[in-house]
């Protein structure tokens, strides 16, 4: 993080320009004891002086005061990984409140917002009140949304609007979902099939390879990621829910899902549970929701991004994203919330009674 340091810029480039102070001084208007001051961090000059100094020195007043509202990639990293830390360990209006302000600091490092926007997201359940709860999705949106009109990124400003879709759907607002998305094109666009050719012809097979890695994982993740919502529809069509289920779990199969994203395989056997639960099928669910167990207390942890056998050329793609291979919440909060995402659900509340169930959130609870 950089903050204010216009002595180092004024040293440096009155030396750069070979004058002396009193040839500084001698432009601006003020006396050898000032510029020695602004060089020694004493004191800094009138604000009156700054275009002055930045048209002599051909450089903008931002990089003559040494600041830049921005954060590296890196520092985004730790500063995210920090604050999911503390929202585990303490006070939530603490954290918060460290968000609030970073965000105030760095509002123009488009980047850090969006991080920020969705740490507020992944913790506002934390926060303990519904309406709580509804206010800091409301006050996420708004960073997405200021992401996604000012930023000159695009890949940025297309996620920032999934963001905002999904802040959309969480506030209770799907016609502004429905709205947001209405001029988005839902055509196939798959950039890996052009690129992996290209990088073909210029004689760089790894590199084609890696693009269709990265492609494969990405589709094969976002599958898995829509399936469960399509299950949630299917609950009307027993045959349809049933087939659905299982071509899913070729695919968690064909991919090895539960070594190289358990967390995603998780998500998709807790809805299938409360859909099978719905069905009326009692048994089904308790088989899942047996696997589910012992999926989330077994060796996944800690969890990460990361390839396999199959997936071997992920690391750089990974190296390139904002968290790393972290994921959004600390692992404390995800191991409750897995816990919570049974033992709580108000969808298995007919299994109560039920010894299997018991011996479940028993062994949830121990995790």
């Amino acid at each position: 993080m950089k903050e204010i340091n216009i002595a180092r810029a004024i040293i440096n480039k009155r030396r750069e320009k070979g004058l002396t102070q009193d040839d500084l001084a001698s432009y601006i208007g003020v006396s050898k004891a000032s510029v020695s001051k602004w060089e020694t961090g004493q004191s800094y000059p009138d604000i009156t002086f700054l275009p002055q100094l930045a048209a002599f020195f051909n450089m903008s007043i931002d990089e003559l005061m040494g600041y830049e509202p921005q954060m590296t990639k890196e520092d985004i990293r730790k500063l995210y990984l920090s604050l999911s830390a503390d929202f585990a360990s303490k006070s939530f209006d603490e954290v918060l409140e460290r968000c609030r302000e970073t965000a105030k600091k760095y509002f123009s490092c488009f980047p850090l917002l969006f991080q920020i926007g969705a740490m507020l997201v992944n913790n506002s359940m934390l926060s303990g009140d519904a309406d709580r709860v509804f206010s800091i999705i409301e006050e996420a949106k708004e960073l997405f949304i200021r992401v996604k009109r000012e930023s000159d990124n695009a890949e940025l400003a297309r996620q920032a609007l999934n963001m905002e879709a999904l802040c959309a759907l969480m506030l209770g607002n799907p016609n502004e979902v429905l709205e947001l998305f209405a001029e988005v094109s839902m055509q196939m666009y798959s950039p890996e099939a052009i690129l992996a050719p290209a990088y073909q012809m210029i004689g760089k097979p790894e590199e084609a390879k890696a693009v269709l890695q990265v492609g494969i994982y990405q589709h094969v993740l976002s599958l898995l990621d829509i399936l469960p919502t399509y299950l949630t529809l299917c609950t009307d069509e027993p045959e349809r829910y049933d087939e659905t289920y299982k071509r899913a779990l070729a695919v968690v199969e064909a991919f090895g899902i539960k070594g190289l994203h358990p967390s995603i395989l998780v998500q998709f056997l807790l809805v299938a549970a409360q859909g099978y639960v719905t069905l009326g099928n009692t048994d089904k669910a308790l088989d899942i929701l047996e696997e589910y167990a012992e999926l989330v207390t077994g060796d996944i942890y800690p969890l990460q991004l990361k390839g396999d056998d199959f997936f071997t050329l992920l690391d750089d793609w990974f190296k390139e994203f904002p968290l790393g291979t972290a994921p959004p919440r600390d692992e404390k909060i995800i191991r409750q919330s897995m816990t919570e995402g049974v033992v709580n659900n108000p969808a298995f509340t007919v299994l109560a009674d039920e010894r299997r169930f018991q011996r479940i959130a028993e062994k949830l609870k121990n995790n």
